[in-house]
């Protein structure tokens, strides 16, 4: 009995599309991947491969064209188990629908499991706290669409499913989605207003780094605002244009003033009381992939570096 009500509960899980074709056409990967939202062509590809994909109840082959009056058939099977593991970890949420979630990341929390963090991470805790996950790359596992690094806190949006990752994924790509960070610099900027362009790759030497590198580096542009100036120090509004790997903590680092606190980029020997670098994702705004309705959230300076601005006005404010 237990066994039958799992094969039901299977069954009913599985989802079948048909397809009713009216002109010739492309490739049947590439006419199924525009005909279903939410279904990449390497995902068709792979449904092809395991014979869920039938015309006239045979299997195409991924480069067959599609005809007039062919009949389509896609077997979508349920997203398979993740072998992360989920986990009931507290988290601060922002928005959720139900294509996405916003949460505010705290520091000190690594966003996706990998070698050395495989547990306490982000996702584990999005496994947990979303029981309306549909899946990923046909997996059970919420959609990255960009990170941010442990010690970086703030604001991150996740999909939850692969229309609304695809949606996201098209929106970073043409650089729609503006992510607005408070960061303090070493040092007093000379300028109240900077665009820093400089190309950022793999460090040659150091592969577990990111540099700045005169050829073979990626585009970056990272867009700043001066707030306030402290004796040794700046508060700035940054704005990454571009989203490379530690683009902005490399490109302060790279025009003289790293973020305070970083001791990967800036100094080994710090001069404020910090315990990881002074980066918060305050803003982000994009277009929700439901409606497409322009959205925005924030996120307030967490305690811990509300806490080293305090001390910086305090005696800002005595050397006056």
């Amino acid at each position: 009995m237990h066994q039958e009500t799992k094969r039901i509960i299977l069954y009913v899980m599985e989802r079948v599309i048909e397809l009713r074709v009216e002109q010739n056409g492309p490739r049947v990967d590439s006419y199924i991947a525009q005909a279903v939202p939410g279904l990449s062509r390497s995902f068709v590809q792979k449904l092809l491969d395991e014979g869920r994909v039938t015309i006239a109840e045979k299997v195409p082959k991924a480069s067959y064209k599609v005809e007039a009056g062919d009949v389509i058939v896609v077997r979508v099977p349920p997203p398979a188990p993740t072998e992360v593991r989920a986990e009931a970890i507290p988290l601060t949420i922002v928005y959720q629908d139900a294509d996405i979630v916003v949460v505010d990341k705290p520091a000190g929390m690594v966003v996706h499991p990998a070698h050395g963090h495989y547990s306490g991470t982000l996702v584990n805790a999005l496994l947990a706290y979303c029981p309306d996950l549909a899946g990923v790359g046909g997996e059970l596992r919420p959609g990255i669409v960009h990170r941010l690094d442990k010690d970086t806190s703030g604001l991150l949006v996740v999909a939850k499913n692969d229309a609304a990752h695809r949606y996201l994924q098209a929106q970073f790509k043409q650089h729609l989605v503006h992510k607005t960070y408070l960061a303090l610099t070493e040092g007093l900027l000379p300028v109240a207003y900077g665009v820093i362009e400089a190309p950022i790759g793999r460090h040659p030497q150091q592969r577990k780094r990111m540099a700045v590198l005169p050829r073979g580096g990626r585009e970056a542009r990272t867009e700043y605002r001066v707030l306030e100036y402290f004796a040794q120090h700046t508060l700035v509004e940054a704005e990454p244009i571009t989203g490379r790997t530690h683009q902005i903590r490399i490109h302060f680092a790279f025009i003289g003033h790293p973020i305070a606190g970083d001791r990967v980029y800036g100094f080994r020997k710090q001069r404020l009381p910090l315990h990881r670098q002074f980066l918060h994702a305050a803003r982000i705004a994009f277009t929700l992939p439901s409606s497409g309705q322009p959205v925005e959230f924030t996120s307030r300076l967490p305690d811990d570096l509300t806490a080293v601005l305090h001390k910086l006005r305090q005696q800002t404010a005595k050397s006056q």
